[in-house]
């Protein structure tokens, strides 16, 4: 199994002096660490459980950009865009930026939205959950189409594209494609139809066994390879894998024996660097045995 570290707080102690210092840190150790993805939200608020938005948050693909230019080896996503913040013929040319500056490390970490304040604070339209979910299948067959030999029109129900150029392409012959959420009715479902990822919110083990089984019933319907899709999680409540690496491990074994790939960390907002360090040292290299 694989670590993914996702920079989701950024109250440290003195951030407003030393908020980008301590992000390119910590980007820096998990790079040269071993971490498999670093991720930041798709927000300009911070979420109400981090704070709300009296807390400090950054726009999500500028701090991607500048990112790239700071690490080597990491992939870099957002966990997740909202579909609702971007046109999608824009979302894929600046994934397709991303890529590029890069040299190919970029995956579009995609989900419906979610945020009303949010949407409400910043005069962004928040449309009702369907049509969110609507306006979510019309970005990944923008993007699918933007990254292919097709510079042709798009024509959907909410989007029209008279040209769906992207030049320069993306390094990757294709951008992988992560859709975060469980909903098992439509999110699994455009997993199983669109992605090559899932990213699944910390659940307990029958939960997420559950999740898992519904995601392969959508595959067989749309006739995708269940297998081919990496599965990737959020780590919930449970054990410290700092604190108590042992039962941390314990429990991702129940877990990969499942079939996730990738468990993903949010460091502690004391010394998110120190974190990092320890667990590129100490717990990145057995749970590469699990």
């Amino acid at each position: 199994m694989r670590i993914g570290i996702h920079y989701a707080n950024f109250t440290h102690p003195d951030w407003q002096t030393r908020l980008a210092d301590r992000l390119t840190e910590t980007a820096r150790v998990a790079d040269q660490g071993g971490v498999s993805m670093l991720t930041v939200m798709d927000h300009y608020f911070q979420m109400e459980q981090l704070g709300g938005p009296p807390e400090p948050m950054l726009e999500g693909y500028t701090t991607l950009g500048y990112l790239a230019g700071q690490t080597e080896n990491v992939r870099l996503s957002l966990l997740v865009t909202g579909a609702t913040y971007r046109h999608p013929g824009l979302l894929a040319k600046i994934v397709t930026t991303l890529d590029v500056l890069s040299r190919g490390r970029a995956m579009l970490g995609i989900g419906a939205a979610w945020y009303d304040r949010e949407h409400e604070g910043l005069g962004v339209p928040f449309p009702p959950t369907s049509e969110r979910f609507e306006r979510l299948e019309e970005t990944l067959q923008v993007c699918r189409q933007m990254w292919s030999d097709d510079d042709g029109a798009y024509d959907g129900q909410h989007y029209h594209l008279a040209e769906t150029v992207c030049v320069p392409p993306p390094v990757q012959a294709r951008v992988p494609i992560l859709i975060g959420g469980a909903g098992e009715r439509k999110t699994l479902r455009l997993v199983a139809q669109y992605a090559d990822a899932c990213n699944l919110f910390g659940g307990d083990v029958d939960t997420i066994r559950h999740k898992l089984d519904v995601l392969r019933g959508h595959c067989e319907a749309v006739g995708t390879d269940y297998d081919a899709i990496e599965k990737t999680m959020i780590s919930g409540p449970g054990a410290d894998p700092v604190g108590d690496t042992d039962g941390f491990l314990r429990q991702m074994e129940e877990y990969a024996a499942l079939g996730i790939s990738l468990v993903t960390l949010m460091p502690p907002t004391e010394d998110p660097v120190a974190w990092t360090s320890t667990v590129c040292e100490d717990v990145l290299p057995r749970l590469s045995e699990v």
